[in-house]
């Protein structure tokens, strides 16, 4: 065994999963993050992956980032999806109430499946270049994310106005959590058995 070579440490892996209704821009924001080009006519067939190094807080990390596209219908599908993810960018736009309305049932689908109220999420507001045709107040969606104790951002896939903003909060939110979890692993004490003295 050679002396002195380490190992080097892969890059934490945070999880995201890009959910909301079809046409609210969802490709269009990983694609601006990923490759910082807007991609108008975008047909998404698939769900697409894809993977980014940043470097967040000081430390290189992976983001990896499932597009779910079109298989919503499916429940199975779409829950396997969530099982997978580790943070959820739910993503409406501001210029389409339906698709906001639909939040609420993305982030219903969600909590049932990880059985957490806690998992890294934010609300996204997409398209805030078309503020001339917005349905949906920032009050209204601010409202929404104050309810379920999430953030909420808007963005703009076309001008890149809070992309990279949406992609870093939430995975500060996945790697904080991780290390709570970690630390809480590392200081809960092994079955031991104790007296209390009253």
């Amino acid at each position: 065994m050679s002396v002195g070579k380490k190992t080097p440490i892969q890059p934490a892996l945070h999880k995201v999963i890009m959910v909301g209704s079809g046409g609210v821009g969802k490709s269009a924001l990983t694609l601006q993050f990923m490759y910082d080009e807007f991609v108008e006519d975008y047909e998404p067939t698939k769900a697409d992956s894809y993977r980014k190094k940043v470097v967040l807080d000081g430390e290189e990390v992976q983001i990896d980032i499932l597009d779910t596209a079109g298989q919503e219908d499916y429940a199975a599908i779409r829950d396997n999806y969530f099982r997978s993810g580790e943070g959820f960018l739910c993503v409406f736009s501001i210029t389409d109430d339906e698709s906001f309305q639909a939040t609420q049932e993305f982030r219903e689908q969600i909590l049932r499946v990880k059985n957490d109220d806690h998992i890294p999420f934010l609300l996204v507001g997409n398209k805030a270049d078309l503020a001339d045709k917005r349905r949906v107040t920032f009050e209204d969606a601010k409202q929404r994310s104050d309810q379920w104790n999430v953030p909420y951002v808007e963005t703009s896939a076309k001008t890149r106005a809070n992309v990279d903003k949406a992609f870093f909060d939430l995975a500060r939110k996945i790697s904080s959590r991780k290390y709570r979890s970690e630390a809480q692993e590392e200081s809960s004490p092994k079955k031991s058995s104790c007296c209390i003295i009253l």
